[in-house]
C-alpha cells in the first residue's frame, strides 16, 4: 500500500529521488534542460561577496532565482547591471529568453527598466503584496 509522509525535514538523498525522477522524465518528454547554474557575484575591496545574482540556464531560458543588492549600493543601477551581466552569459549559453518574480514593487520597477514585461501576477503573496512575474526576450 502506498503511504505519504509529510515532513519539514527531508533528507538530501529523499529530494534526490524526486529531483531525479522529475530530470528522468522531462529528459524523455521535451528533452534534456542542459541545466546550468549561472551567477553574478558582487565582491567588496577584500574579495567578500556582499551580494548578487543567482539562478541558472535550462531549456533556452535564464532564470534569476536570487538577486540581491546590498543597501550601500542600492540607487545606482545595480539590479540593471548584474542582469545585464546574467543576460549576456545566458546568449553565450544559447537562450533566447529570460524570467525573474518579485512581490517587491521597487524590485518589479528596476526589472521592468531593464526591459522586462509583466506575464502574470499571484495576489496576496505574501498577504498584502502581489507576486509578479516578469520575463524578457533575449
Amino acid at each position: 500500500m502506498t503511504q505519504f509522509d509529510v515532513t519539514a525535514s527531508p533528507s538530501p538523498e529523499e529530494l534526490a529521488v524526486i529531483g531525479e525522477g522529475l530530470t528522468a522524465f522531462n529528459d524523455a518528454d521535451v528533452g534534456p534542460s542542459d541545466r546550468k547554474p549561472l551567477a553574478v557575484l558582487i565582491r567588496d575591496v577584500e574579495d567578500k561577496v556582499i551580494g548578487g545574482l543567482s539562478g541558472y540556464t535550462a531549456w533556452g531560458w535564464l532564470f534569476t532565482q536570487w538577486l540581491f543588492v546590498p543597501e550601500t549600493l542600492r540607487g545606482e543601477g545595480m539590479a540593471g547591471k548584474l542582469l545585464s551581466q546574467a543576460e549576456q552569459e545566458a546568449r553565450a549559453r544559447g537562450c533566447h529568453g529570460a524570467w525573474i518574480d518579485t512581490f517587491s514593487p521597487l524590485a518589479r520597477k528596476a526589472y521592468m527598466r531593464q526591459g522586462y514585461e509583466i506575464f502574470g501576477e499571484l495576489p496576496e503573496f505574501p498577504k498584502g503584496r502581489t507576486r509578479t512575474f516578469l520575463r524578457k526576450a533575449l
